[in-house]
């Protein structure tokens, strides 16, 4: 080797004419074509120093590299008085390689000069396992004149550059290997993090070995050329579980496993997630705010809980009374999820029971009747639906301190309201006091109050009761509540006829009377004739001036509760006298029976004297042509006294006292 250094050197300080003549010996066969003596100038110019552009020239590869800074000739073209000549000797035979090894041996070389550090196993292969032909496909390697040929420059440092064809993920992920593997191997792939990946591994799916899932048999993965399947990285379905796991729940809930599953394992349940809407029990309600564990058990325990009944989960809080048309009803025909309370048994429903509301009784709350106890041999309370309803007593106090037939509520009192009293006329009836005209019109607080306007309060020692209100009251006669408008003359009850206050009034109202003409005979003067028109205030005192009296059964009109004192005995007497002036004077005073009116007149009319009989009564009896004379004819009417009358008696009684012209011939 020191020879040929020696050649080399030699060469480069002889001047042109005299290498023309000298050679140092043959050159290598990659510059066989420069032999000769007159071709030196071609390679060693003028000068020394012209040589290495003379080179360069001719390997423009190297030329490129340095000027891009890369490689081993980039370095070492920068180091002073560094040539080409002190690596790359020639003239030392045709087999030589024209690389003089710094370190002794191609083996030794420092990678590191060529700017790209061997490591891993590049660090123990062989230099012909990387500089071989196929994978010079840099722009060096293009540049180079030697095509076919192995050499030193035109690789790359990039993985696929020599590894193309080994890639298993047939350049799906790009080439960047680097990104996930190292020099070190192939597998596994220490720089690859799948957390950075669009799928991170959580849970047990970092557990799993990767060719779980990308060597699935789910894959449609081509076979190697060693008969083997090619792994798949990307693209990889993964939106969903079922990509990769089977249903269990055969399609019954969900296809989002990642609504209720967790990587954690598939017991483990994303219970911020989950959607219970989506299996056969919806959580609504207060179920919402139920711990998983509840109705699953620890870690799930009961996957699959009872739920077709309440009674799955929830203790009977009736005790078996819960029932409809005699058959146990679920908690759901009458509860809802959203609360035990209010229940939702409606009031339609309730009047199919034993006991149907109606009245106030529907604005009841349920709990006021279906009371809670502590059920049999046990601390926990039911709510019973049994509620006893026999009486009013069962569930209201009795107001009326305890009087007789108090506790037959319904007698008087309905659900419409305490305030509101039903009891019946006809109820009323069977009392000692009927209800009857106006009576039926009070109030029953009017006789039955504590307050009763008009009559006395009740005993104090007489037990009323809350109510205050007395069932017995001691009034069933008139003048025990009315005032009686006839006392001043004493006829409250008369003597003669033992009549009362309803033999001439009735409870309608006091006025008008029901005393009709008809039993007005029964008194000192039956109403006959005129005297049926004429007005009860005319005979009787004290009555309003609109009383009047019509027809049989006459009636007063007048107030309800009179006013002041109404006289019943008529005051001028029952003779026509004591009513009526007589026109005639004291013309019959001297008659037997002192020329009483009724000798003469009925009570029909005054003017006709129906009673009186002219041959009876008279001292001249009419006959013959004296029948047809008329009454004014022989009875004149004075008025000498300033006053008409009537003349009747005296009357003269001879024929010439009225005759006083003589008849003619022939007359009778």
């Amino acid at each position: 080797m020191r020879r040929l250094l020696l050649a080399a050197l030699l060469a480069l300080a002889l001047p042109a004419a005299a290498t023309a003549q000298i050679s140092p010996g043959p050159l290598a066969r990659a510059h066989q074509s420069l032999e000769g003596a007159t071709q030196c100038t071609k390679c060693h110019g003028s000068s020394a120093a012209a040589m290495p552009q003379l080179c360069l020239s001719c390997h423009k590869e190297i030329s490129w590299l340095m000027a891009q800074g890369r490689g081993l000739h980039a370095r070492e073209g920068k180091a002073p008085g560094k040539s080409c000549a002190s690596c790359h000797p020639d003239h030392a035979g045709r087999d030589f390689q024209l690389v003089a090894w710094p370190a002794g041996g191609m083996t030794r070389f420092d990678h590191r000069a060529a700017g790209w550090t061997l490591e891993g196993k590049h660090a123990k292969a062989a230099c012909e396992k990387c500089h071989r032909s196929e994978f010079r496909i840099g722009p060096a390697a293009t540049i180079s004149t030697r095509k076919s040929s192995a050499g030193w420059v035109g690789l790359e440092s990039s993985c696929v550059s020599c590894h193309r064809r080994d890639d298993p993920h047939q350049n799906s992920l790009g080439p960047e290997c680097q990104r996930c593997h190292d020099a070190a191997g192939w597998t596994p792939a220490p720089k690859f993090d799948h957390a950075a990946s669009r799928y991170p591994l959580t849970g047990k799916h970092a557990d799993v070995a990767c060719a779980k899932c990308h060597l699935a048999a789910s894959l449609a993965l081509p076979v190697g050329t060693d008969g083997k399947r090619i792994a798949r990285f990307r693209p990889l379905p993964f939106a969903e579980c079922s990509s990769c796991h089977s249903d269990p729940h055969r399609g019954q809930l969900s296809a989002e496993c990642s609504s209720c599953h967790v990587t954690q394992g598939f017991a483990v349940i994303n219970r911020q997630e989950f959607n219970h809407g989506a299996t056969r029990y919806p959580l609504l309600g207060k179920h919402r705010s139920v711990t998983c564990d509840a109705c699953h058990g620890r870690a799930m325990a009961r996957p699959k809980p009872a739920f077709a009944a309440c009674a799955s989960c929830h203790a009977d809080a009736h005790a078996g009374e819960a029932t409809l048309a005699g058959a146990p009803a679920d908690c759901a025909a009458c509860h809802r999820v959203d609360g035990f309370a209010p229940s939702t048994f409606t009031i339609a429903q309730h009047q199919t029971t034993k006991y149907p509301l109606g009245g106030k009784h529907q604005a009841v709350l349920c709990a006021k009747c279906h009371t809670s106890s502590a059920a049999p041999g046990s601390a926990k309370r039911v709510v019973r639906l049994r509620a006893s309803t026999t009486s009013c007593a069962s569930c209201h106090a009795d107001p009326h301190g305890a009087q007789p037939a108090s506790q037959i509520c319904s007698q008087c009192h309905g659900d419409a309201g305490w305030g509101v009293i039903r009891y019946a006329q006809t109820a009323h009836a069977s009392t000692r006091l009927p209800l009857e005209g106006a009576h039926a019109a009070l109030t029953c607080a009017s006789c039955h109050g504590p307050k009763r306007p008009g009559l006395p309060a009740f005993a104090v020692t007489t037990s009323l009761g809350k109510a205050g209100v007395m069932f017995r009251i001691p009034e069933v006669r008139c003048a025990t509540c009315h005032t009686d408008p006839h006392r001043t003359v004493g006829i409250a009850v008369r003597p003669d006829t033992g009549a009362g206050c309803a033999n001439c009034h009735n409870s309608a109202s006091f006025r008008p009377a029901t005393i009709g003409i008809a039993a007005h005979a029964k008194y000192s003067l039956p109403l006959e004739g005129a005297h049926r028109a004429v007005p009860c205030v005319a005979c009787h005192t004290g009555l309003p001036t609109s009383a009047r009296v019509s027809g049989q059964g006459a009636t007063l009109i007048g107030a309800l509760r009179p006013v002041g004192t109404i006289g019943l005995k008529a005051v001028k007497g029952t003779t026509c006298a004591a009513c009526h002036q007589t026109p005639h004077g004291t013309q019959f005073a001297s008659r037997p029976d002192a020329g009483r009116c009724d000798a003469c007149h009925g009570t029909g009319v005054f003017t006709t004297s129906p009673a009186f009989n002219h041959d009876r009564d008279a001292a001249f009896p009419l006959a013959g042509a004296h029948t047809r004379v008329l009454c004014a004819t022989c009875h004149r009417t004075d008025t000498t006294s300033g006053v008409a009358q009537v003349v009747y008696r005296p009357l003269p009684h001879r024929c010439e006292d009225c005759h006083t012209a003589k008849p003619s011939k022939g007359g009778t």
